[in-house]
C-alpha cells in the first residue's frame, strides 16, 4: 500500500505537531476540512494516526510495514475461509478425478461417517495414481489420501499469517479448517469446517491493497 503526497505530507504535520486538530491540519496545508476528511479516515483506520476527541490528531509511531503486519496478525482463518469440497472414503479416485475439475480446486478432503475429516488427497496424487494403470473406477480413494496424523490442518481461531505459513512450510496448495472436539460421544476426531488455500490468501492481499 502506497500513501498519496497528501496523506504524506498530512502524516509529516502531525508528528511534527501533535497533537493537532483537523482544523489546524487543513489551514497548514490550505485546503478544507472536507477535502481532508477521505484522507484522514484512511490514515486512521490503517492505524498510522490515532485519534481522540477533544483533543486532536496524534501519530502512532507506527510504520507502514508494522500496520499491515499487525492487521494480518488479527485477520483470522474463520474471516477469510471457503467452504470445503469433500467425498466419501468410499469414493473412487475416478470419481474423486471427476469431482476435482467440476468444483475447480486443487485438494479434495475425504470424510468419514459424521463428518470427521479422514484423508486429504491433491491433484497430484490423483494423477499418479492415473499414470499407474490401475482401474482407478474400482481403486478407493482411501488407497492414495494422506491419512491422519499426517495432515496439516487449520483451526477457525488461528490468525491468516500463521495458516500462510504453514502452507509455505509444507509447500501445499490448501488445507482443511478444522473444529475439536466434534461431539459429546467417545469418538475422537476433527470435524472440516472450511478450507484455506493458496487463493484464499492471495485474494486477501488484493483487498487489503485496495
Amino acid at each position: 500500500m502506497e500513501l498519496t503526497r497528501r496523506q504524506e505530507a498530512i502524516l509529516e504535520i502531525v508528528k511534527k505537531n501533535s497533537p493537532i486538530t483537523g482544523e489546524q491540519i487543513a489551514e497548514l496545508l490550505s485546503l478544507t476540512r472536507a477535502t481532508l476528511r477521505p484522507d484522514m479516515a484512511v490514515l486512521t483506520m490503517i492505524g498510522l494516526l490515532g485519534a481522540r476527541p477533544r483533543v486532536g490528531y496524534f501519530y502512532s509511531g507506527k510504520n507502514l510495514d508494522r500496520v499491515i503486519a499487525e492487521r494480518l496478525h488479527q485477520i483470522k482463518v474463520n474471516d477469510v475461509k471457503s467452504v470445503p469440497v469433500v467425498v466419501s472414503e468410499h469414493c473412487s479416485v475416478y470419481d474423486a478425478v471427476v469431482t476435482i475439475f467440476l468444483e475447480d480446486v486443487g485438494t479434495l478432503f475425504i470424510v468419514k461417517e459424521g463428518g470427521l475429516l479422514e484423508g486429504v488427497v491433491s491433484r497430484k496424487d490423483l494423477l499418479k495414481s492415473m499414470l499407474g494403470g490401475r482401474d482407478i473406477q474400482k481403486l478407493p480413494v482411501g488407497v492414495i489420501m494422506t491419512r491422519m496424523p499426517n495432515i496439516i490442518t487449520v483451526e477457525p481461531g488461528e490468525s491468516v499469517w500463521v495458516a500462510a505459513k504453514k502452507l509455505i512450510a509444507h509447500e501445499v496448495d490448501a488445507v482443511p479448517v478444522v473444529r475439536r472436539p466434534v461431539n459429546n460421544s467417545s469418538e475422537q476426531g476433527m470435524e472440516i469446517i472450511g478450507r484455506l488455500s493458496k487463493t484464499n490468501i492471495t485474494r486477501l492481499f488484493v483487498e487489503l491493497g485496495e
